[in-house]
């Protein structure tokens, strides 16, 4: 136990030190806000630290996304995207409509960002030769049937 005092000590006083200033976000232009919270208990002493983006400046709503990204490997990893990753068994049945439109969303904004655009096409690429590994030979259309029915 008197081992741990030095430690716990530590710990508090670099909790204490640390750079709570808040910060801008270089890629988006927003900052960000960082709280940390210290609680005591009798014996023991934990610390969380949350980082919140703070709410962006003016009334201006976010553009509109494309129906595609105009990169042709994008677009045909995104088509794949759902029959391929069901076939590979990658994520479960119920997983896939929500990773999809995560994945779909993150690279129409990264299509649109002329910073990443004109890396779009490799990471595109690696992610379906990433999938095609996955898939170890199968076709996409070689989709399992649903557990309720087999």
């Amino acid at each position: 136990m008197t081992r741990l005092i030095p430690i716990l000590a530590g710990a508090l006083a670099l909790a204490a030190c640390s750079d709570h200033k808040t910060r801008p976000d270089t890629a988006t232009g927003r900052t960000a806000t960082t709280t940390t919270t210290t609680t005591s208990a009798p014996a023991n002493r934990s610390s969380t630290s949350t980082t919140t983006p703070a709410p962006r400046s003016g009334s201006k709503k976010e553009a509109a996304l494309p129906e595609n990204t105009g990169i042709a490997a994008c677009d045909e990893y995104l088509a794949s995207y759902k029959s391929c990753h069901l076939a590979a068994g990658v994520y479960a049945r119920d997983q896939i409509e929500n990773r999809y439109e995560l994945m779909r969303t993150s690279l129409l904004r990264q299509s649109q960002d002329p910073d990443m655009r004109g890396q779009l096409d490799a990471r595109c690429t690696s992610l379906a030769n990433q999938l095609k590994e996955a898939l170890h030979g199968k076709s996409c259309a070689d989709v399992p049937a649903p557990a309720s029915t087999r």
